[in-house]
């Protein structure tokens, strides 16, 4: 049933008869409460499927290009290249992982900002055609290694919030790029298009109507310089949520039809990545130890503290930011779990700070959530744990591995994606189907076993 990352096959779990997800969280939960008590992903692919109608439900006008840095399991890689989506990299061996799956070179992009010269030839010799570039010293480096490559020039947006700054930090200015394109043209290197990227905490509609129009003056100045300009990459930014995609689509496809109309023959494609994932994987995590500390530190001056003051818990987790809460580090807000095991709703709460396994003063996970008091070797639950928690871990210690993933689909998202699947050549063809059996007893066992 175990769907191991660096396995060619993958064991998918079918969800039949009413088994839902959570009944496979409390089941591996009770496995590992008999174990280890290792911190583990459940993963439903049937979420990525889903995910997939909605984008060309509300964007069937754009191409998803998926961001392989977000989530590089093989499983979701697999999944999404059965749907059709192309795939944005950024380095060698996320170039390998989706070729190893079968991946046209021409539904791949080579965006790494800063890219190594054994990379981009790399991409030469594997018919990878399609690179990012934002200044002179990239160009340079592309047009001698890759003679035959197909530049996007990657344009730098207008931040509207302070916060959106360092996410916006790359790209050439609007006015550089016209100087960008000639030396393009001088070292005899092709243009083929534009990206730019917006912030998923930007929250005016009119970034993107901004970018759009410095878009659409780039391509005019390609043009007439001499460029064949027929891509345009409006970049990732999505949230997961279908709210967003509607808003995103009557905020720029009026724009997109006045700058880019069908007839110019312009592909428009984006590049979702925690769209995709995100919902799609849980996080299961250990509690291995607590500390309690005044609530008031003021009060810490007395000898003893007053009857009302409040504990406050600091609770330690066998996953942190130099594993599988890596996203963290990049000042993403990680949402409060939910604590896995029979609790009343008048059970008191508690101010509670949750910690990674380091020690280190960076390694805290939730600066402020409030939980009934947990015990060491409770479990806590995470949602929407798929974007940036898999991959290539951030770790301090090298005895700490990847948490397994345990991958799953109910019978009728499976049935469901034979019929959404677009590509003909790729066919889920590592994946095994294994009927999910599901054991209630383990569901009530695995919220009682004691510590």
């Amino acid at each position: 049933m175990k769907g191991i990352a660096d396995e060619p096959q993958y064991s998918i779990g079918l969800l039949e008869g009413g088994t839902a997800l959570s009944d496979v969280i409390d089941n591996h939960i009770y496995e590992q409460t008999l174990a280890e008590k290792s911190a583990f992903f459940v993963a439903d692919l049937g979420v990525i499927m889903r995910q997939h109608v909605r984008w060309r439900t509300h964007m069937a006008q754009i191409r998803a290009y998926y961001a392989v840095r977000c989530n590089s399991s093989p499983a979701v890689i697999e999944v999404l290249a059965a749907l059709g989506t192309g795939f944005i990299c950024t380095n060698k061996s996320e170039l390998e992982l989706v070729q190893n799956h079968g991946i046209p070179s021409e539904d791949i992009i080579y965006s790494g900002v800063c890219k190594q010269l054994s990379q981009i030839k790399y991409a030469a010799k594997n018919g990878i055609d399609l690179l990012v570039c934002d200044n002179e010293a990239e160009l340079r480096k592309i047009a001698r290694c890759h003679p035959s490559a197909k530049l996007l020039i990657q344009v730098s947006t207008e931040a509207s919030s302070p916060e959106e700054e360092m996410s916006m930090a790359f790209g050439c200015s609007l006015k550089d790029c016209r100087h960008l394109l000639e030396s393009a043209k001088e070292l005899g290197a092709q243009v083929v298009g534009v990206r730019f990227h917006i912030s998923s905490s930007c929250e005016d509609d009119q970034a993107y109507v901004h970018a759009i129009s410095d878009a659409r003056c780039v391509f005019d100045m390609g043009e007439d310089i001499g460029f064949n300009m027929k891509i345009l990459d409006i970049g990732g930014g999505f949230s997961g949520s279908e709210s967003q995609l509607e808003q995103i689509n009557s905020a720029i496809m009026s724009v997109v039809d006045a700058y880019f109309p069908p007839s110019a023959g312009v592909s428009i494609i984006a590049e979702p990545g925690s769209y995709f994932v995100s919902s799609a994987f849980t996080l299961a995590v250990n509690v291995i130890s607590k500390e309690v500390v005044a609530r008031d530190r003021q009060d810490q001056a007395h000898d003893e503290p007053s009857p009302n003051d409040e504990p406050e818990f600091q609770y330690y987790m066998n996953e942190g930011v130099y594993g599988s809460f890596a996203s963290k580090l990049t000042e993403t807000l990680i949402p409060a779990p939910s604590v896995h095991k029979n609790t009343a709703l008048n059970d008191p709460v508690f101010s509670s700070s949750l910690w990674g396994p380091s020690g280190d003063d960076m390694d805290q996970v939730v600066e402020h959530c409030l939980l009934p008091e947990i015990n060491i070797g409770d479990w806590l639950i995470f949602t929407h744990a798929g974007a940036y928690s898999l991959g290539q871990p951030i770790s301090i210690s090298s005895d700490t591995p990847t948490p397994p993933v345990y991958y799953v689909i109910s019978s009728g998202d499976w049935f469901e994606m034979q019929d959404t699947s677009v590509t003909q050549e790729i066919s889920l063809k590592n994946f095994s189907l294994v009927p999910y059996f599901f054991n209630s007893c383990q569901s009530e066992a695995a919220l009682s076993v004691p510590a």
